[in-house]
């Protein structure tokens, strides 16, 4: 099979000189990478190997890349359809297929390593699985945003419950937000601990419009803020804006992550903006993406660095538009952008989330309504060919 190589067909020379990997992509940000060169990808259409014991996934939101460069992914059985997982149904239906564990974890070759998750003693599972992240103690948080979600979990590596933060709500919690509730979030979309201060910090979310932070320990409340780093106000206007001073609240802060020099970059998935505070709050800057996109799956919906010290690179998701943008870090100006709608290899059906980068470079997607998680192998660097 010919597998399509993204960003363009040629290297650069200086870049061939340093091949591909994390010490290339030092290399080239320690030389100042030249104008119009970005990180290039290629998709592997055998990646991951094919699930064991008759698994299906179902709607796969997001997945975390942890220190060992090990792919943790988190998918919703609850979303397969009887025709899905007639395999499990009693008398079965077809000889395939049975719901995967809410979690996996995938070594970088595409094999299953384990799998837990589901409702168990003495925590509340979500009722809609939606974020993953592996702590620098190897710990697993998971965030849900289904109409009763109003909490955050940690389990060790092997799915031992240690902390839930928030109780469950009841009925559709997105009707009745509290975005200054300092005890419960509302349908919280994904976190971060810093593992400095070991605070946990939450994107909340679906329901709620603000970053919270709570100690990842004690699961006790430290602050809060809204957009701008003002005091979240849930009676706000909503309304898009597609010139001048963004709007004046976040509509979903739908992914949260750190970066090496201690940023805190939120994505404000329907306002298609990122918005970046330092870690107590204080609001920095903010970039939009494809800002006069009015489609409701919005154009920020994550982030992932490139692994550089200087994580010279912030790859975007675009569910709006299906495209992966890579963007300057420190500028935020989009670089450069690849991919399309579509169930093939290297497109995207809802492209939701993204993971990465290993070691390697190599980042890894997923899809909401596709089901399904992908690897792009990184490739060196090469010229820009599209945006």
């Amino acid at each position: 099979m010919k597998r399509r190589v993204w960003e363009g067909a040629g290297f650069l020379a200086v870049i061939v000189a340093l091949g591909t990997g994390q010490a290339a992509l030092e290399q080239v940000a320690a030389t100042q990478t030249p104008k119009g060169v970005v990180p290039r990808f290629e998709v592997d259409p055998g990646w991951p190997k094919p699930l064991p014991l008759n698994w299906v996934l179902g709607q796969t939101p997001n997945a975390f890349v942890d220190s060992q460069d090990h792919i943790w992914i988190v998918n919703r059985p609850g979303s397969l359809e009887q025709g899905d997982i007639g395999a499990s149904l009693t008398p079965p239906t077809s000889v395939c297929c049975i719901a995967a564990p809410p979690v996996i974890e995938f070594d970088t070759a595409g094999n299953v390593l384990q799998s837990w998750g589901g409702p168990g003693a003495g925590y509340e599972w979500p009722e809609g699985e939606h974020g993953i992240f592996v702590d620098y103690k190897g710990n697993v948080w998971i965030a849900g945003n289904g109409k009763t979600d109003r909490q955050v979990l940690k389990f060790t590596n092997n799915g031992k419950f240690l902390l839930q933060i928030g109780r469950k709500g009841q009925g559709d919690v997105r009707q009745s937000p509290n975005s200054n509730d300092t005890g419960n979030m509302n349908q919280p979309a994904n976190m971060f601990v810093d593992p400095k201060t070991n605070e946990v910090f939450v994107a909340d979310g679906y329901g709620n419009r603000r970053v919270i932070v709570f100690d990842a320990a004690t699961g006790k409340y430290k602050r809060h803020w809204g957009a701008y780093g003002n005091k979240p106000d849930d009676e706000a206007s909503q309304e898009r804006t597609f010139e001048g001073p963004g709007p004046s609240q976040f509509y979903y802060a739908h992914s949260i992550r750190m970066s090496n020099d201690n940023l805190v970059y939120v994505a404000d998935r329907r306002h298609n903006r990122i918005q970046v505070f330092t870690p107590e709050g204080k609001f920095l800057k903010e970039a939009f993406i494809a800002r006069q996109t009015l489609h409701e799956f919005g154009t920020v919906l994550d982030f992932a660095f490139s692994p550089d010290k200087q994580q010279q690179f912030l790859y975007v998701p675009d569910a709006a538009n299906w495209k992966l943008r890579i963007l300057d870090r420190n500028s935020l100006q989009v670089l450069s952008s690849f991919g399309r709608q579509g169930h093939f290899a290297g497109q995207w059906k809802w492209f939701h989330g993204i993971a990465g980068a290993d070691s390697k470079g190599n980042i890894y997607t997923t899809e909401s309504v596709g089901n399904r998680v992908q690897k792009f192998v990184y490739k060196g660097m090469g010229p820009v060919t599209s945006q």
